[in-house]
This record gives C-alpha cells, sequence and structure tokens, in this order.
C-alpha cells in the first residue's frame, strides 16, 4: 500500500446527502453547474473537493456543512462551516478565512459504491465502528482512490491516509490517531507528498521504531531515476536518507469492478543511512 495517498494537501469538504454517482458530488442531487464550477474553482487553488455525508441516515432538516482542511506539514489547519444553498459555496473563500477552526481530528471513509463497491462493502461497517467511538467526528467521503484497500481512512488535518481498516478495531484505531501516533501496519501514506517520500516515511517509522507522527520530517525526495530515488528524513537521531525503489507490477482484482489483470507501480524502500553533516 506505501506511496498510494493521493497528491492533494488541501481539501475542500462539502456536504451533500444522498447518492453520489461515480463523479461524486457532481453527479449528486447538489447543483451540477455548481457543483462544477466550484470543483473547477477549487482545483485552481490546487484543493481537492471530496463530497461528505453523515454514516447511517441523515435526519431530515440538517444545515449541510463545508470543511477547508490544509494538511499540509506545519499548517495543518481544519476550519467548518455550514450552508444552506448549493450557490452558496461559490462564494466560499478558499483562502482559509472563513469558518471556525478546530483542533478535533476528523475521520474519513470512503464508502462510494458508484466509483468502486469494494468501497461501499468495506467502509460502511468501519464508518458505522469509528462513529461509535467518535460521533459526530466521522463521515463517508467520496474517492480517495485504492479501492483495493477498501476500508479506506483518511484523518484530517494530519493527512494520514489509512487502507485495509477492519471495524472491531476502530476504538484503537482512534486512540492512537488521537495521541499523535502513526498506525504503521496500515498506513499507506501521507497526502500531499511525493509516493516515494510516503513509503520512506512509513519506512522510518517502522524501523526507528518510532510511533508518533511529528518525530520523523520530510526534508528532500529526489526524482526517481532509473528505478529508484533518495528521500532525506530529518528524525529523532539526525538525517537520514533513504533508498526507494520504484518498480511496475502486474496485479489481478484491482478494483472490485474491473477483475481483469492491472499494472501499477510499487514503491519499495530497501535501505535507511545516517548522514554525515
Amino acid at each position: 500500500m506505501l506511496g498510494t495517498a493521493f497528491p492533494a494537501s488541501r481539501l475542500l469538504l462539502v456536504e451533500q446527502p444522498g447518492p453520489w454517482g461515480r463523479a461524486g458530488l457532481p453527479a449528486s442531487r447538489f447543483n451540477r453547474a455548481a457543483a462544477a464550477a466550484l470543483v473547477a474553482r477549487a482545483a485552481e487553488r490546487g484543493i481537492r473537493v471530496l463530497a461528505i455525508r453523515r454514516p447511517g441516515r441523515t435526519p431530515r432538516g440538517i444545515v449541510r456543512r463545508w470543511a477547508l482542511i490544509d494538511c499540509r506539514s506545519d499548517r495543518e489547519t481544519a476550519r467548518w462551516g455550514s450552508y444552506e444553498s448549493d450557490a452558496e459555496l461559490l462564494e466560499l473563500p478558499l483562502d482559509g478565512s472563513a469558518g471556525e477552526p478546530t483542533q478535533q481530528l476528523a475521520y474519513l471513509v470512503c464508502t462510494h459504491s458508484k466509483h468502486d463497491t469494494c468501497c461501499a462493502l468495506r467502509g460502511r461497517n468501519v464508518a458505522m465502528a469509528l462513529h461509535e467511538v467518535r460521533p459526530g467526528l466521522v463521515w463517508e467521503c467520496s474517492h480517495v482512490g485504492g479501492e483495493r484497500f477498501a476500508a479506506n481512512v483518511l484523518v484530517l488535518p494530519t493527512g494520514l491516509l489509512y487502507g485495509r481498516v477492519l471495524p472491531f478495531a476502530a476504538a484503537e484505531f482512534v486512540a492512537a490517531a488521537e495521541a499523535g501516533e502513526v498506525v504503521g501496519a496500515l498506513l499507506r501514506g501521507r497526502i500531499g507528498l511525493p509516493p516515494s517520500a510516503q513509503a520512506a516515511l512509513a519506512f522510518a517509522y517502522e524501523h526507528l521504531a518510532v510511533r508518533r507522527m511529528d518525530a520523523i520530517r520530510l526534508v528532500h525526495a529526489h526524482r526517481v531515476r532509473n528505478g529508484q530515488a533518495i528521500v532525506r528524513l530529518s528524525g529523532p537521531h539526525g538525517l537520514i536518507d533513504v533508498t526507494v525503489l520504484v518498480e511496475p507490477h502486474d496485479g489481478d482484482r484491482l478494483t472490485c469492478d474491473r477483475p481483469g489483470l492491472g499494472r501499477f507501480l510499487g514503491y519499495r524502500p530497501v535501505s535507511a543511512a545516517p548522514v554525515d553533516e
């Protein structure tokens, strides 16, 4: 799963109850013209739009919510607000000046069945299990990629994306996230970072026996050359360089909806060495 978190580090979450089509918010009961304009406006600023909804049945008459999330290192913020008409969001400032800030983590679980049935089959039970632990802080969300890794859970604003999360471990998962720890066995990566850097970070957490997310930071990720990348990290004992091999792979049933053979890149960390300063 390493290195498979998506490249956007900023998100706009838009609550839209009811079904979503394959395209997410633009293919929902949200006004389609407004959704298309909102997605385009956000994309110009490097912001990814995700549709969200509450686990289970959405109560009638609720005021829908939105959130602007920044997952960049040292800028992690979450600001929440509400809206009544779809057109209101076209006037929403996307510079982080609107909404109420919060320190609470939010948990997004992909349940986007129209994109791939894996997400709904495995994600809904996980969303309900997390909701029982942290009611009001858990949302079903539209496509985050990596259907073969469902159930996928994105923790915000830390930006850590996890795969193959199971319902019975919901309480332990939340406890680790709120303690600022990384659940290494389930980690796909951190959104917004290059895939090689995501893989190197996961490797360093495991091999340095470090659990706290903030104990290791990315310094620089070199471009992939000749099938490998060198990623420099700052850890508890100084700088380290992690070598990551980038390898093409063939696989069967990469998603529930596409049972045939597919091809993907794998990011395999193979070594770490201290940097002499």
